[in-house]
């Protein structure tokens, strides 16, 4: 079967990216091969070295500069410019869902005011898809979805949170739209909000994101 090659950020907050491949894998036999976008290796030259054909999706929550620019660019540099490359995995419904349970998990309750973070970009692009991505969770939630950030873009999240408590909310509750802990994670955290959600990081609804994106990869007619 054709390999997956999934291509992250490459933060150093961990390695939920090398679980994620890990939880891809074993979910659905394939070969699953991971690169990083910047920052740490494997890079995506280094990985498509040995890879004649692969469907390659971007485990990014929205399609910034790395999805739209960076990603094709070293494709290109590195002869593999004719791999498919699926959307970025955010947002989707199915994220939504998986952003829910993790509110929960953590304590989220009818009624509560919501906020779904995220780490914020100067890409216009990007922040149109938190946006829908907040307009998805707040379909699964049935009340309005305000959307906070933790860097680079406004509203910034402990802003809006003290915001909502100046306006009356009793509680206030935060999805966090990262996938992995870090310097993000850890200012959404320190929010001031009654309840902070941990990153999506290897829930089944990421694993499934994935995998959607692959199929309908691999089914699409080729050019």
């Amino acid at each position: 079967m054709t390999p997956l090659l999934l291509v992250a950020h490459g933060s150093r907050s961990g390695d939920v990216a090398g679980s994620l491949a890990s939880a891809v894998a074993a979910r659905s036999g394939l070969d699953v091969r991971l690169a990083h976008a910047d920052v740490r290796g494997p890079t995506v030259a280094e990985t498509v070295a040995d890879l004649p054909h692969a469907v390659v999706v971007p485990a990014f929550l929205a399609a910034g500069h790395h999805v739209r620019r960076d990603l094709p660019a070293q494709l290109a540099a590195a002869g593999a410019g004719a791999f498919p490359v699926t959307r970025a995995i955010g947002p989707d419904p199915l994220l939504a869902s998986a952003a829910l349970d993790r509110l929960r998990e953590a304590g989220w309750r009818h009624g509560d005011a919501v906020v779904l973070a995220a780490a914020g970009s100067a890409d216009a692009v990007a922040l149109g898809q938190v946006r829908q991505a907040a307009r998805q969770l707040q379909v699964a939630i049935g009340r309005r979805v305000r959307v906070g950030f933790a860097a680079s873009a406004a509203p910034r999240v402990d802003a809006l949170v003290a915001g909502l408590r100046a306006a009356g909310e009793e509680r206030v509750a935060v999805a966090t739209w990262l996938l992995a802990p870090g310097v993000f994670a850890d200012r959404v955290a320190a929010c001031g909000a009654d309840v902070v959600s941990v990153p999506l990081g290897t829930h089944p609804g990421v694993v499934d994101t994935i995998l959607a994106r692959y199929e309908r990869a691999l089914a699409q007619p080729a050019a």
